[in-house]
């Protein structure tokens, strides 16, 4: 998915810039005076043949003029020599910040798939720019190789699976607690001649309660772990989430704990004490989801 691949993007961006600094850092001879323009297309040409699913490289002079043809897959090369690229982002970028960048992606001109540019300015010994090299590579490679688990290889395609499997399962589970608490109210609290029974009611919203926690957590996996979606607003989301699941477990063991007051208080007082015991335990939840907020977030403040 487009949307997927590029809010990946973002997130692997500084390794894929670091990817590629080492890559033309490694091959191109740079601040040296003997670093001509045959010199760096061939070295370009030898990245090229180790990248196999890069799509072009080419070579930009400083004024943004292409010096000679750009190479293509398989040996193929088009004729692009003098055509001005100044206004490229991948040219004014590396002439500004004087240093090796990579671009957003954006619609290749060759095959119109989403294509990312990194280029590296190549110095003379004093020091300034006389060439900028370009390497396009299509934003699915690059994300093989800053993040491998990011797209389809087989790991990614196995885990995001059982993460599908999990979430299918607790599904399920959520969908039978709805309709178990449902038909608790429906027998209990609607019927026509039915007598209503607290202790149902309280059953049946125990159970509706858990559902909406369970079903809160598989929204939150499923847009994480099988669509994949941007992890810095999945931690957010997961930080929401447990806030919302532990609260749901809270509510639902209060209510079981002022149900059995009223039982026990009717029929067993000596068995008071248990309930006390959920209280305690409600409570010591309670402090343990008021120090968890406090600390989730102090660290999105920091």
């Amino acid at each position: 998915m487009v949307i997927q691949d590029i809010q990946q993007f973002s997130e692997i961006r500084p390794k894929a810039r670091a990817y590629f600094c080492y890559l033309f850092q490694k091959n191109l001879p740079n601040h040296l005076p003997s670093a001509t323009a045959d010199a760096i297309t061939a070295r370009l040409r030898k990245i090229k043949g180790d990248l196999q699913e890069a799509e072009a490289v080419y070579l930009l002079d400083a004024t943004g003029n292409q010096v000679g043809p750009t190479y293509l897959k398989e040996g193929k090369k088009e004729d692009d020599a003098g055509k001005n690229r100044s206004s490229r982002a991948y040219y004014y970028r590396a002439m500004h910040e004087r240093r090796c960048t990579i671009t957003d992606p954006y619609p290749s001109l060759i095959n119109d798939e989403l294509t990312v540019t990194a280029s590296e300015p190549i110095f003379d010994e004093n020091g300034k720019i006389i060439y900028i090299a370009c390497l396009d590579l299509p934003l699915t490679e690059v994300l093989k190789i800053a993040h491998p688990l990011a797209l389809e290889s087989n790991a990614g395609k196995f885990f995001r699976a059982i993460y599908a499997i999990f979430t299918i399962a607790l599904t399920f589970v959520a969908l039978l607690l709805f309709i178990k608490g449902i038909e608790g109210f429906l027998m209990y609290g609607f019927g026509h001649y039915a007598k209503i029974e607290i202790k149902d009611i309280f059953e049946s919203t125990i159970l509706l309660t858990l559902s909406l926690a369970i079903f809160d957590l598989v929204k939150t996996l499923f847009e994480e772990e099988v669509l994949g979606r941007s992890k810095k607003d999945a931690e957010t989301d997961i930080h929401k989430t447990m806030v919302r699941f532990l609260g749901s477990i809270v509510i639902a063991l209060s209510i079981e704990a002022l149900m059995l007051v009223f039982k026990f208080a009717m029929t067993e007082p000596h068995m008071l004490i248990n309930a006390i015991y959920i209280i305690g335990g409600v409570s010591t939840l309670l402090i343990g989801l008021a120090v968890y907020i406090k600390f989730t977030r102090l660290g999105e403040v920091k």
